[in-house]
C-alpha cells in the first residue's frame, strides 16, 4: 500500500453483524491514491491490503449479484 501521512478513517459495511468474522474499509484515500485500503477488523494493527479502485469497483460488483457466493 502507498505509505501516506492521510489518517485512514475506517469503517464496517452497515451489514456487518458484529460477529467478528468483518473486514473493514477506508474510502478516504479513493480520490487522492486511487487505491481503497482494507483490514481485518479483528487485528486493526496488522497491515492493510491496498486494494486499486478498479478491483475493489469489480469484487464489489461481483458481490451484489451473487457472483462469489459459495458453491
Amino acid at each position: 500500500m502507498t505509505t501516506t501521512t492521510d489518517s485512514l478513517r475506517w469503517f464496517k459495511s452497515s451489514y456487518s453483524n458484529n460477529g467478528g468474522n468483518c473486514v473493514e474499509v477506508a474510502a478516504n484515500l479513493v480520490a487522492t491514491h486511487g487505491i481503497v485500503p482494507v483490514r481485518d477488523s479483528k487485528n486493526p494493527t496488522a497491515p492493510a491490503l491496498g486494494i486499486p479502485l478498479a478491483s475493489f469497483t469489480t469484487f464489489i460488483a461481483g458481490v451484489k449479484t451473487g457472483e462469489l457466493e459459495a458453491a
